[in-house]
């Protein structure tokens, strides 16, 4: 909508977890490096824990896009699963081809004999799991019991947990206390600080082809800060609304009272925002086409 306005190539603050995006605070950046120090030591769990809105599905995938080609790497979004659910989407992960009426035996010897299969390839399996605060309780205790699987130097599976604080509460459950006791690295996720928003705004825009001076004022940023607490999500979401106000008012600068509409619009979830927005937009829409009329 208002990409060519601001000249950008797309738009820079969606929520999808793309990692052409992602951007390298000192949060992520560590929270990265446990990732990836982690699945080249082999141990068994790994846990990423943070708030609603911290970027934790985008860390994931940066982490999967960045593991090397000696890594085979398993993906399950929404794991609340019962015990056979779960391992029936880890052998669908892995291309597993299983009868239509497997039963739990041969599931497991199915997964097992994969897992052996890719480790006399030299490859390393990671299993990552999203919004893990969500797995049952039995769920867990399988996957405790797959990371049992090894050869003499390293387990076949590993498998990162990624939710949040939630999870913590989740595994001091005294029926998984052997599964909490093996998990070697972890690592909380936290909001940006004032002075990384600012680059965190610049770096998408600068991803989504901006190339121009600076688009968020000061004031812009200190109140997108206040709005938010640097959470990731609601930065993207307010500045998202933030530049189409700005595109309606058709105005290159945003500036405090955008950030201001964008928040109250987004908190109290009145709505009273987007038909005055609507109206500015098609105003400026026509004022562009007389222009161009009358160019010609």
């Amino acid at each position: 909508m208002y990409e060519a306005h601001f000249g950008l190539r797309e738009v820079p603050f969606s929520i999808t977890p793309d990692t052409s995006f992602f951007f390298t605070s000192p949060h992520s950046q560590e929270a990265l490096n446990t990732l990836l120090v982690a699945a080249k030591s082999g141990e068994g769990f790994i846990k990423i824990t943070g708030e609603v809105g911290t970027g934790k599905t985008l860390l994931c995938r940066k982490f999967m896009a960045t593991l090397g080609e000696e890594f085979v790497t398993a993906y399950i979004p929404n794991p609340y699963l019962e015990p056979r659910t779960l391992m029936l989407a880890l052998a669908d992960e892995l291309e597993i081809t299983l009868a239509r009426d497997v039963d739990q035996h041969q599931l497991l010897k199915s997964i097992t004999f994969r897992l052996l299969e890719l480790a006399g390839q030299g490859k390393q399996v990671v299993l990552c799991l999203d919004e893990a605060q969500a797995i049952p309780i039995d769920s867990l205790e399988a996957l405790r019991l797959l990371t049992n699987l090894e050869t003499e130097k390293r387990k076949l599976l590993q498998i990162v947990l990624f939710g949040q604080p939630e999870l913590n509460a989740h595994l001091e459950s005294p029926t998984i206390r052997q599964l909490a006791q093996r998990i070697t690295f972890h690592y909380h996720l936290g909001a940006l600080s004032r002075d990384d928003l600012d680059y965190y705004l610049a770096h998408r825009l600068r991803v989504a082809g901006y190339a121009g001076a600076r688009m968020f004022s000061a004031g812009a940023v200190r109140r997108l800060f206040a709005a938010t607490g640097g959470i990731p999500r609601l930065v993207n979401i307010i500045s998202h609304k933030a530049l189409m106000l700005a595109y309606g008012e058709g105005r290159q600068l945003v500036e405090k009272r955008h950030v201001r509409m964008a928040a109250g619009d987004t908190v109290s979830g009145q709505r009273v925002l987007w038909p005055w927005l609507a109206a500015s937009a098609t105003l400026l829409a026509a004022a562009g086409g007389l222009t161009w009329a009358m160019l010609k």
